[in-house]
């Protein structure tokens, strides 16, 4: 079925694009599943697998604010296990996003998927951006909290993603050449946003 990446910044309305783009492709959306499946395979409870979540500060995985608790899909974890260090949670992470482009596919936003799956040809790699200021506003819109909190939740979030793809990639995960598809977010309605990208993925042959 094919699988569709999406790169999105804070503000950039990720959150609200790539399921509404897996709903109409027919494909999963895979967002808070794959922490669950990495917790259920190291042995380590779901919350600690969503702390260590595509954050990296001073060398140790942080919380990020987007990421909620859920049930563990897998079952078994091991409570008070030794917690694997961060490159153990990378290689489960990526092992995770290819098992998932190698069967059913689906949507899938962040962890660097776009540069983990970069050589498949049935992939399609989004990138939703959109200047600082209109991020910041878009988002203080949809969250009701004052301006300057989300200002600082804006900032902390921006550099903990670009350190992570940055971190064990060596990329920029703001570089168009990663992408097939760039948009600004921001310019355009959520709907023809998702509209958008599910042109595109039909384009190449993605979904149901």
């Amino acid at each position: 079925m094919g699988i569709v990446t999406i790169s999105a910044p804070y503000g950039a309305a990720g959150a609200e694009v790539a399921p509404a783009v897996a709903q109409r492709l027919g494909l999963p959306f895979h967002d808070r599943a794959i922490p669950a499946q990495v917790a259920g395979r190291l042995g380590v409870p779901v919350e600690e697998a969503e702390a260590n979540d595509e954050t990296v500060v001073r060398g140790l995985w942080r919380l990020v604010a987007s990421l909620g608790t859920m049930p563990d899909p897998v079952g078994g974890v091991v409570p008070g296990a030794p917690l694997p260090d961060t490159r153990a949670y990378r290689e489960q992470t990526e092992r995770v996003l290819a098992e998932i482009a190698t069967g059913d596919g689906g949507v899938v936003l962040g962890r660097a998927a776009m540069v983990v799956l970069a050589d498949r040809a049935d992939a399609l790699h989004v990138r939703l951006d959109g200047p600082r200021e209109r991020r910041l506003a878009a988002a203080v819109a949809r969250s009701w909290r004052p301006r300057e909190e989300v200002a600082r939740e804006l900032a902390a979030n921006d550099r903990a993603r670009e350190a992570y793809v940055r971190h064990f990639y060596r990329r920029d995960p703001a570089d168009p050449r990663l992408y097939h598809l760039v948009i600004d977010a921001t310019a355009f309605p959520v709907e023809t946003v998702v509209d958008l990208v599910v042109t595109a993925a039909r384009g190449r042959g993605i979904g149901r």
